[in-house]
């Protein structure tokens, strides 16, 4: 693909999701929404709720990629540690925001912002906040580093509210055909056709369905016409090894 095309990093923090108490289903969502933009999602990380990893991911994520987008720890608990994390990493103090206060407070009605509710308040300083349509507490930006929260309905929310301020280029694409050989025979013939095509990412997917073994071969890009010539090139490929291309 392009050099210029903006790339995304997604950063799952939660000691809920390494323990496998909770599934992660932000990251698929997420790159879905990012492959619309022409944003490729280039790397996923998940950290636990312990400062300097996350401290340690923020700054490295940040300084590689166009975006990065981070879920989880910004509720209201002693375990919600990630805006403290991320104000560390910018070198930014954290304290509470008068307009993320003034949302809780409308939200929960007079004196019912509790200490703990207010810690969903916290951000770090100079941070813009991203809206929280679905229960009002807010996720910020800073930098290129948008911080939002675990639940799935919330950070969809969250995204949406952003998504028109990413800067992407074409949707990314995709083109897919299948065979019933096996991968290894594939390697060497499809490696060439990569080379032939540096801006096109080919990718080779092994599955068993049904009692058969196949490989799914899989090309993503921005040029409908190069992704075209790239799949007949395979297909042709898989002919010539004597077996039957099939699109997907």
């Amino acid at each position: 693909m392009s050099a210029s095309l903006s790339t995304a990093a997604v950063l799952i923090i939660g000691n809920e999701i390494l323990s496998g108490r909770t599934q992660d289903t932000n990251l698929g969502w997420i790159a879905g929404r990012l492959v619309e933009r022409g944003i490729r999602l280039a790397e996923a990380r998940v950290v636990p709720d312990i400062e300097e990893e996350i401290v340690a991911a923020v700054r490295a994520l940040s300084a590689r990629y166009s975006y990065v987008f981070t879920t989880g720890g910004i509720g209201p608990t002693h375990d919600d540690i990630t805006a403290d994390s991320i104000g560390k990493a910018f070198d930014r103090p954290v304290g509470v925001d008068p307009e993320a206060a003034r949302r809780l407070e409308r939200h929960y009605g007079v004196g019912n912002a509790t200490p703990a509710r207010l810690r969903m308040a916290r951000i770090p300083e100079g941070a813009t906040l991203i809206d929280n349509p679905v229960s009002v507490a807010p996720g910020f930006r800073i930098g290129n580093v948008f911080v939002m929260a675990g639940v799935p309905r919330i950070m969809q929310a969250m995204f949406d509210g952003i998504a028109p301020s990413l800067t992407g280029g074409p949707p990314i694409q995709q083109r897919s055909v299948a065979c019933h050989i096996p991968e290894s025979a594939l390697a060497e013939p499809l490696g060439a056709i990569q080379a032939r095509h540096p801006e096109i990412d080919i990718g080779s997917y092994p599955w068993f369905r049904n009692g058969a073994a196949g490989v799914s071969l899989v090309a993503r890009g921005t040029d409908p016409g190069a992704l075209d010539a790239v799949i007949a090139q395979i297909a042709r490929m898989i002919e010539e090894l004597g077996g039957t291309p099939v699109m997907e």
